[in-house]
């Protein structure tokens, strides 16, 4: 065994670095001895890393002694200056390479310590001359350093260690078959041991040091002793260790969990740099939740990878881990599919999550879940083809917000109102796991695991399969800008003094770079960060076969630092804009088409770039709609006008219809809100009345829905909702309970003027989508004319392709106006939403509208024209659908069918058994849309399936109704 040691290092030990936080001569300096200290601001916190000499260094300093009640009372407090002064008797030296030195002499006299108490420790922190900056320990606590009696005393010096209170060393990296050196020294010359595991590897006799560096053979937990004795006295110091097996990455593994053929074993991989062990615990053979050599993970040699072969697993078991980290720590795998949370899945019901396992007993923290051979999904919808991006409809929703059931299977029964709108393309806010349940989701730990609170994952894939089934792509609302102090890549690297990602953080940036942020910075030019972003598009467009992502806070993809000035912020950035390339290209390749639609907000030349190069951008015209919807020609106090023709691609200066704009988003205050509390009036028209302010809500999907390029809808606002996005849980309003759950009101279809504004969506949905009309909302070969300066706005779209040309004209003022409009060619226009037709002439015309008027004028009639009916179904002979929505039901519950041809439409209910339970709907209606509303029909219905049959002329459809 003695042979495992190298020899003394004899130039070692007279050259002894000081690469430590704190390094100090002479080793044992006594109560009144001269002591100069060295402080490496590299080290701990970083508080001072890379501080300018010119802002100067000043320590702030103490002893703790005899009569000291802890750590935190320091005494004599030298000159008891305020922190926040610099005074230049506490000035220290800078030595370059961010090095800093003090020099004290007497440290008795120095600190004034009357004689008789006995000094026990300096108490020490080095600071900028504000005091805005400290240098401490890596965990923000103060340092210390021993102060010493005449007897013998002995430590190590090597490796370095922290200036804690009870020292520690620095994390120590030892693997098999390396050598460690340690130095120690001691206060007197003594008889020196150094011991390995209980066994002497080196001796040193009458001597003040002594060095090794032994060769670890060990797997597991290590500890070298050193021991000094003078005869008289025996003194000794211990390092404890871990020791790790080097061994390459498997072929062909990831980060993550990789699973292997047989369904019996995998392999973890954990990307930790500079950590200096791992070990995995959990549910594993042999493992029961407990740190042993057998489940330490094998450390790659370039020492950034931890990674280790499970074997013996039982296929289709879900089995809980953890990965424990330096010992210490204990933090889920990034890359897992499912967590278990033990403060949050009690809240989850077997209705949203059936089957859910339990919390493992014993355990804290958020574990991550492994499962060979889990239950795999069939995908059914085969030829599904990606809406034209240049002509989305999209529908952003918050699940949570949006069904009481909250779940993906709920969902999914709801398709059929939303196709019915004419939406293609359902933007979803974030699912990925969130902290907590009730969230927006802008909050996120885990990237690859869909959240609990909405259902499980194979639930998600049905409804994103349902989708594509009848024609619509799904979006997911990404958050990458930023994630949560639960997240492994935060807590991995933390520095709990601040609050803040460690200095260190492979992923993250201490602060962030950009105003608005929240939680922890992404920083997108470090190559970890671009690799994990590339792994979670990856998973979702293949894994989940989404079609795209809105991503959030795009802006703040960047490295430059514009500190609070959201000016500075949104000029143009080169170095953004090459990082939001190189992701549209990797997620290009991923799924060729996928959409990404960015919420920017930047210079109009880096938007105009970004969109030539093929991504969507959001374009927000809420305060511009909402000062139109009031009715007011004045500006809000923000300087918002009622002019939104800057939702209009072409008026940005784009070469693109890439412009997602919107009215509204989960991010504004609604405008019905806004308008039935501030709306403008004259004489007996006022737009704080209801009917009157949706029918202005009528107007402004007319002008939105018109305009050429993609579109958004925020959840409800075809139904004109009217609670705040501020309303709290007791009706109140505050800012403070944006993100708290809202009325889900779907009995609002049961009001006239409510669901007429949802067939006015429905209808110019439709319009968008009639292949007549295609070219003109995809601009393609598209002419816009406008003014939307005034109350009396209009807007002409004109296509070279074919002759299908709409004029849309409305009165938002408040009193009756006339405009001279020039139709773009003479004849006969007909009027798309409420029938009749208008008479062009060549030239301008003068054309009176009373305050809320509005028309869609098209050169072509389409009021018998085909077009494309719930289902995707373009033979109207087939074009009988039906929907039930909500689904559970409840009293909201409606029913909406599309009829094929007009006739007689009976709908029966049945249990599962086969018996008749009632009937509810008989009748004559007219071909096209109907909403029935079910509300007392099934109110008193038992608990169960049951099956509703419809018949009329199209044929005979069935549909499942649950009753909770």
């Amino acid at each position: 065994m003695k042979r495992l040691l190298l020899v003394l290092l004899a130039a070692f030990i007279a050259g002894r670095s000081t690469a430590q936080l704190l390094s100090w001569t002479p080793d044992f300096a006594k109560d009144n001895d001269n002591i100069s200290i060295i402080m490496d601001a590299s080290k701990g916190n970083q508080g001072l890393f890379n501080l300018s000499v010119d802002s100067g260094v000043y320590i702030h300093t103490g002893v703790i002694t005899n009569l000291s009640t802890g750590p935190s009372n320091w005494r004599y407090v030298k000159f008891n200056q305020n922190f926040n002064l610099p005074n230049a008797q506490l000035q220290a030296t800078p030595l370059g390479n961010n090095k800093w030195k003090i020099d004290i002499a007497g440290i008795r006299s120095y600190y004034g310590v009357p004689a008789g108490e006995t000094i026990l420790r300096i108490a020490i922190l080095f600071r900028n001359g504000s005091g805005t900056k400290v240098q401490r320990n890596a965990d923000g606590s103060d340092m210390y350093i021993p102060v010493y009696d005449n007897n013998l005393a002995v430590r190590f010096t090597t490796p370095a260690y922290q200036p804690y209170y009870n020292p520690i060393p620095e994390p120590i990296v030892a693997s098999v078959g390396t050598a460690l050196p340690v130095t120690a020294v001691s206060s007197q010359a003594a008889s020196l041991k150094l011991y390995l595991n209980g066994s002497v590897i080196q001796t040193a006799a009458a001597a003040t040091s002594i060095s090794a560096s032994p060769v670890m053979a060990t797997v597991g937990k290590n500890e070298v002793v050193v021991e000094a004795d003078n005869g008289s006295v025996i003194k000794r110091d211990t390092i404890r260790f871990v020791v790790n097996t080097i061994a390459a990455l498997p072929a062909g593994v990831r980060d993550g969990i990789n699973y292997e053929s047989g369904n019996t074993s995998a392999v973890l991989v954990l990307y930790a740099p500079n950590k200096s062990y791992v070990n995995v615990l959990g549910e594993f053979p042999g493992n029961n939740w407990t740190a042993q050599n057998s489940n330490q993970l094998n450390r790659t040699p370039d020492g950034n990878y931890y990674w280790i072969r499970l074997t013996g697993l039982t296929p289709g078991v879900e089995y809980a881990f953890q990965y424990l980290v330096d010992g210490t720590l204990k933090v889920g795998d990034p890359y897992t599919e499912k967590v278990l949370d033990p403060n949050n899945d009690q809240y989850i019901t077997a209705q949203t999550y059936p089957g859910l396992r339990g919390y493992p007993a014993g355990q804290t923290g958020i574990v991550s879940i492994l499962q060979t051979n889990a239950p795999a999904y069939s995908w059914s919808a085969s030829s599904f083809s990606r809406p034209d991006k240049r002509n989305l409809v999209v529908y952003e929703l918050l699940l949570r917000d949006y069904l009481d059931a909250h779940d993906w299977k709920t969902l999914r029964d709801t398709l059929g109102y939303l196709k019915s709108m004419g939406v293609n393309t359902i933007e979803v806010m974030p699912f990925m796991e969130f902290d907590g349940n009730l969230s927006w989701g802008y909050n996120p730990c885990y990237y690859f695991a869909p959240d609990k609170y909405y259902g499980p994952k194979n639930g998600l894939k049905e409804f994103i399969d349902s989708c594509h089934k009848k024609g619509m792509a799904v979006v997911l609302d990404m958050v990458l800008n930023h994630t949560s102090d639960l997240s492994p890549l935060a807590m991995l690297y933390w520095n709990a003094a601040t609050g803040h990602p460690a200095a260190n953080n492979p992923w993250l940036n201490v602060n962030a770079t950009h105003p608005f942020s929240v939680y922890n910075d992404f920083n997108h030019e470090s190559a970890a960060t671009q690799y994990f972003t590339k792994r979670v598009v990856e998973f979702w467009l293949q894994e989940y076969k989404l079609d795209g992502f809105r991503f959030d806070l795009s802006k703040g993809f960047t490295q430059f630092n514009s500190g609070g000035d959201v000016n500075l912020w949104s000029q143009y950035d080169a170095s953004r804009v090459a990082i939001w390339k190189k992701y549209y290209d990797t997620i290009q390749v991923k799924s060729p088409g996928a959409y990404v639609i960015l919420e920017h907000f930047a210079a109009n030349s880096e938007e105009i770039e970004l969109s030539d190069y093929g991504m969507l951008l959001w374009g927000n015209h809420n305060k511009n709609f909402a000062q139109a919807s009031m009715g007011y020609a004045t500006p809000d106090p923000d300087g918002n006008t009622w002019n939104f023709e800057g939702g209009i691609y072409s008026v940005r200066g784009w070469n693109k219809p890439h412009l997602v704009t919107y009215m509204e988003s989960h991010d504004e205050e609604r405008i019905m809100y806004n308008t039935l509390l501030n709306g403008n009036s004259s004489g007996s028209y006022n737009t704080r009345d209801l009917a009157t302010a949706l029918r202005r809500q009528e107007m402004g999907a007319a002008f939105l829905m018109s305009m050429p390029g993609p579109k958004m809808v925020w959840e409800f606002e075809e139904q004109g909702y009217d609670f705040s996005i501020n309303r709290c849980g007791d009706g109140s309003i505050n800012g403070n309970c944006r993100t708290d759950a809202k009325p889900i009101r779907w009995d609002y279809l049961q009001q006239t003027p409510r669901k007429r504004l949802y067939d006015v969506y429905s209808s110019l949905g439709k319009l968008r989508a009639h292949g007549w009309y295609k070219d003109d909302f995809i601009a393609n070969g598209t002419t816009i004319t406008r003014n939307m300066a005034s109350g009396f706005k209009w807007m002409t779209v004109r296509t070279t392709t074919d002759s299908s040309d709409l004029v849309v004209i409305g009165n938002f003022d408040v009193v009756p106006q006339t405009t001279a409009i020039a139709f773009p060619v003479p004849g006969t226009w007909y009027d798309y939403l409420q029938g009749g037709t208008i008479t062009a002439v060549s030239g301008s015309q003068n054309i009176t509208l009373q305050p809320g008027e509005f028309h869609i004028y098209l050169n072509r009639n389409l009021t018998n024209a085909v077009v494309t009916p719930v289902g995707g179904v373009t033979n109207p002979a087939q074009a009988f659908a039906a929907a039930v929505y909500p689904n559970p039901g409840t009293t909201a519950s409606v029913l909406a069918v599309q009829l094929p041809q007009t006739g007689r439409l009976n709908v029966d209910l049945f249990d599962l058994a086969g018996r008749q339970v009632s009937v509810l709907y008989t009748g004559n209606l007219a071909v096209g849309e109907h909403i029935i509303p079910l509300n007392d029909k099934i109110n008193n219905l038992p608990p169960g399936t049951y099956l509703m049959r419809l018949q009329s002329k199209g044929g005979q459809l069935t549909l499942k109704l649950l009753i909770p």
